[in-house]
């Protein structure tokens, strides 16, 4: 019988447990949990105009295959975490568990995996890249999944979160590549995001949310209400010369 005693035991520190085992995370890392990705910072948007904080989230689906969530909500906190003394920007992408909804005062609703959703996006991607648009300053902080003797390290804060510049702005701005060393196709399905921010338009009153993607040639721009319950469309239309493919929706 092989010995079994202490030295077997493996501990996993920091975010190296997501990338192990990712589908303890997001289930799958075939098209479903790639997606997941994008829901976790989308969601963690959406979170912020639920609560009152902000009106508009901007999904992009970018040429070089990464994906970026923009809003106008508070900005996730930039100042030094009291325990763990590094930044607020740094404890929600680095740290499992860790996170503004565990408590009563941040959030009344919220979606997404409460916690975990940012940290295992970071995880499982090849770099993250996080602006903060927060109290007439703009901040920058850079993760990335570094390869080193063989083994890589998931999520590494390579440039720590700094103040880059003012400005009049307010919010987050998140922008990252899925990591082709976990999932087979890194491709973003156009359908799949569109049908996702329908819903979620839909659940969410006075939200202006916009998708567009930058792969393809074409444009559309599609206007929805809600009244009573019901989606009404109100107007469609389809430009062929635009550069970008854009869909906007709107509840009222």
């Amino acid at each position: 019988m092989a010995s079994y005693d202490s030295k077997d035991l493996v501990v996993l520190e920091g975010l190296d447990a997501v990338r192990m085992r990712p589908g303890m995370y997001i289930g799958t890392t075939g098209p479903k949990g790639l997606h997941h990705l994008l829901w976790e910072i989308i969601d963690n948007a959406i979170d912020e105009v639920a609560n009152g904080y902000g009106n508009k989230v901007i999904v992009t689906l970018h040429k070089d295959g990464t994906a970026s969530v923009l809003d106008n909500g508070r900005g996730i906190p930039v100042s030094p975490h009291p325990k763990l003394k590094i930044s607020g920007v740094e404890v929600v992408f680095t740290q499992l568990h860790a996170g503004g909804k565990f408590g009563d005062n941040n959030y009344k609703y919220s979606g997404g995996l409460h916690g975990v959703g940012a940290s295992v996006t970071n995880a499982l991607s090849r770099y993250l890249e996080v602006t903060v648009y927060k109290d007439g300053k703009k901040y920058f902080a850079r993760f990335e999944s570094i390869e080193r003797n063989g083994k890589i390290h998931s999520g590494v804060s390579v440039e720590k979160l700094k103040e880059v510049g003012n400005t009049t702005l307010k919010g987050t701005y998140v922008r990252f590549l899925p990591d082709d060393r976990v999932f087979k196709d890194v491709k973003f399905d156009y359908d799949t995001v569109k049908e996702r921010l329908k819903e979620t338009a839909f659940l969410n009153k006075g939200i202006h949310i916009e998708l567009i993607d930058e792969r393809t040639n074409t444009q559309e721009t599609l206007c929805l209400r809600v009244e009573s319950g019901t989606m009404f469309q109100l107007s469609q239309w389809i430009k062929i010369h635009c550069s970008s493919h854009r869909f906007i929706l709107k509840m009222r």
